[in-house]
């Protein structure tokens, strides 16, 4: 429980925790984040990692000058695209060996043909969508590749996804990031960026649920 705790407070107190991590290890301060980042959306079994906080709150390290804004946006874009690229490797090479049973109720054979058919259709907006979503972002690539879907079209959407995704969060902490209000409530900024990430997929799922849609 008290993990549990610890991490909730490194989720909503993240710019508490980056100030001294950037004072101690300077430079190797971009290597860190770029783990962070590629580890939140490269790895199956880290969705957990709060990456959408963590780049808002170094943006406002830019701002301040503790990081450079350039450099940083490079490194996270980086991380963003090629942790994907590695998710989607994963089920790419995963897939035909879990999906092979057509008894199984998990893993049925008929789920793997309807997720490429989904992804050779929607891909590119579930993927460029997805990428904004906490926890959801960390799946898409790996269904995308379990459902094959074309590697050219899923690197352009992963490209597209990623660069927007951190420039979008990068940017306003760099400018918002040093209000007074922001500074004072981070906490509650941080819990409203999750919150508001979760919009979309909720009100998808209802659309769905009222039409009688699977």
């Amino acid at each position: 429980m008290s993990a549990i705790l610890q991490f909730v407070d490194i989720v909503l107190h993240v710019d508490t925790y980056l100030t001294p991590i950037l004072q101690q290890y300077g430079g190797v301060t971009y290597l860190l984040m770029f783990l962070l980042l590629f580890c939140e959306t490269g790895l199956v079994v880290t969705p957990f990692l709060p990456g959408d906080s963590v780049i808002f709150a170094l943006g406002a390290l830019a701002a301040e000058g503790g990081l450079d804004i350039g450099v940083l946006a490079l490194v996270l874009m980086s991380a963003a695209v090629l942790g994907n690229v590695v998710n989607y490797a994963i089920g790419y090479k995963l897939g035909p060996a879990v999906f092979r049973s057509e008894s199984s109720r998990l893993f049925k054979r008929e789920y793997l043909d309807k997720a490429h058919s989904f992804y050779e259709k929607y891909g590119g907006m579930a993927i460029i969508l997805g990428r904004f979503m906490p926890i959801i972002r960390t799946f898409v690539p790996f269904v995308a590749g379990i459902g094959k879907m074309k590697y050219g079209r899923y690197t352009l959407f992963n490209v597209i996804g990623s660069v927007s995704w951190v420039a979008l969060f990068l940017l306003v902490g760099y400018f918002f990031g040093g209000l007074p209000f922001v500074q004072d409530h981070f906490s509650v900024v941080a819990l409203g960026i999750i919150v508001i990430s979760f919009i979309p997929p909720v009100v998808t799922v209802l659309k769905l649920k009222l039409s009688g849609r699977k």
